[in-house]
């Protein structure tokens, strides 16, 4: 699995076939969808018409909260899959840590046996919750995306993960820009150092850290300029001062909010 791919979350279905075929044209081969998303299609459609061999490429996508369950989850993974135009997906993901995600589990099991999923794994879990999935199944997640970026760095979350073997893949790596992320003193600084942007200084902590991360963007100077990570690498002193950073709380919403479960729990995807 690629440590730096592309993320197409929030990106509009009509837009996403030329966004895709524009990150595959700057060099991504790892892709991240999902279900709920409503644009598969526009990926597969890029995906197919890109010329690149699929062997080539790294394809995740997830199934949502109203699709679980063994049966049911069996025909929402061959949805995605005709969706996608793929014989096999190289990552199939539980979205969410709702609903019978137990039942989704074994049959995902069933198609990971079959080789239509390369790797199964999670999303959004909490170590609880994945402990939990670990502990009674036969096969451990081989990746647990969760929202990480410099103000939620989930540091333990990861040890644990490691400790276990599961990968930790980030989403939301900018936070969406809150807490003023891309006029941060700290990482402005950093950035000036090497004469790179606060995104790339934030894409360089993650990978510093072994964090898969899954950038998005719609404009192609950026796809590049995230790409544009690897030619330097952060000091020891600059990592402690991001890590200090961290203020221990999601800038989004918490999966443990009865609110927030009622709500995820409600959303229906067609």
């Amino acid at each position: 699995m690629p440590i730096l791919g592309f993320g197409v979350f929030q990106v509009p279905a009509e837009q996403t076939e030329q966004v895709v075929s524009d990150a595959l044209a700057a060099g991504y081969r790892s892709l991240d969808t999902a279900a709920s998303y409503g644009n598969e299609e526009a990926v597969g459609r890029a995906i197919a018409s890109s010329g690149i061999p699929r062997g080539d490429l790294f394809v995740t996508t997830k199934m949502w909260i109203q699709h679980t369950g063994e049966d049911t989850a069996r025909r929402e993974f061959d949805l995605s899959l005709r969706r996608l135009g793929l014989d096999y997906l190289d990552l199939y993901l539980i979205h969410q840590p709702l609903g019978d995600y137990y039942s989704s589990w074994h049959a995902m099991e069933k198609v990971y046996g079959e080789g239509l999923a390369r790797a199964i794994g999670v999303s959004n879990f909490h170590p609880d919750r994945l402990v939990d999935l670990m502990t009674h199944n036969d096969i451990t997640p081989a990746v647990n995306q969760i929202e990480t970026h410099p103000f939620f760095q989930r540091r333990e979350d990861q040890d644990l993960m490691r400790a276990h073997g599961v990968r930790i893949e980030s989403w939301g790596p900018f936070a969406e820009g809150k807490n003023d992320l891309f006029t941060n003193p700290t990482l402005t600084e950093i950035g000036a150092a090497y004469g790179k942007s606060v995104a790339q200084v934030v894409l360089r902590w993650l990978i510093q850290r072994d964090v898969v991360v899954i950038p998005k963007s719609v404009r192609p100077d950026r796809m590049a300029e995230n790409l544009d990570v690897f030619d330097f690498a952060l000091t020891d002193d600059e990592m402690t001062r991001i890590a200090a950073m961290d203020t221990g709380r999601t800038a989004f919403f918490d999966y443990r909010d009865p609110e927030m479960v009622k709500w995820l729990g409600g959303r229906r995807v067609d």
